[in-house]
């Protein structure tokens, strides 16, 4: 009884092993390439599958979007600045045939390729391109990627330029730049300000050139103006503008001693 108790152990456990070896479950996220004598014969997908063991491996392959941090690159603009550049690329495997027997490491490949199209893209423009066109620049890198990555099986699905930096000289150059522009933008304001002034002044003066009237209202709110600043009361009399010029402006009549006719 115990030597029959010892063998069916013996042949569970057996059973299990090769259970163990055998049976291989694929997640949904992977797909499993079947070797069968080191020569590709199948792709499995998610769920349990049956392998011969010692005849067939079975290898998993990721199928999620993968990200690839490059590492920062010392990048000469075609303007001769010399900027550090991050970047980030997504990346997923489209054909796992092809992303593990094509290539030894595709990873690595993505890495160091997209090193390579990092510095040679970004160093064909100048500084300005840099700072204000990288999503075109984000495009260009995708496409010239994934033009490589196509014929490993791996789809590049977006770049992203993380960061741009500059060392203190540039940085002071920029701001002194940035301030001379805001400087010539304020003179420009000012001198566009003056002449639209300048012209509405001409246009009041020509209207008011052909009424009396409007002008010695003019005259009275300025008058009031300069008496509201100097706490000072004034009284007018309202008359035309020209009369009262004639009015200042005539001669002083004198009386001579003893009668006479009155002389200026």
């Amino acid at each position: 009884m115990t030597e029959s108790l010892t063998l069916l152990a013996v042949v569970v456990l057996v059973a299990v092993v090769i259970a163990a070896m055998t049976l291989k479950v694929i997640n949904q996220y992977q797909q499993g390439l079947v070797l069968t004598f080191g020569r590709y014969t199948s792709t499995r997908l998610p769920g349990l599958n049956f392998i011969f063991p010692a005849i067939q491996t079975l290898i998993m392959v990721d199928m999620r979007v993968n990200v690839n941090e490059v590492e920062p690159q010392d990048i000469i603009t075609s303007d001769n600045v010399t900027v550090k550049v991050t970047a980030v690329v997504y990346y997923k495997v489209k054909d796992g045939k092809k992303a593990l027997l094509d290539v030894a490491n595709y990873r690595g490949a993505i890495s160091q390729l997209a090193q390579v199209t990092l510095r040679s893209t970004l160093g064909a423009h100048t500084l300005d391109d840099l700072l204000r066109q990288q999503q075109l620049l984000k495009d260009d890198i995708r496409i010239k990627l994934d033009e490589h990555t196509e014929n490993w099986g791996v789809e590049i699905q977006n770049v992203e330029i993380r960061s741009i930096d500059l060392d203190s000289g540039m940085i002071r150059a920029m701001a002194q730049e940035a301030e001379a522009e805001r400087g010539k933008r304020a003179r420009v304001t000012t001198a566009q300000g003056e002449l639209e002034a300048a012209e509405r002044l001409a246009e009041a003066a020509r209207r008011m050139e052909g009424s009396p009237g409007a002008l010695l209202l003019r005259t009275l709110a300025t008058l009031k103006e300069i008496g509201a600043e100097n706490n000072s009361t004034i009284i007018a009399f309202p008359m035309p503008l020209e009369q009262a010029l004639t009015s200042v402006a005539m001669p002083t009549a004198r009386i001579r001693p003893g009668g006479g006719t009155p002389t200026a």
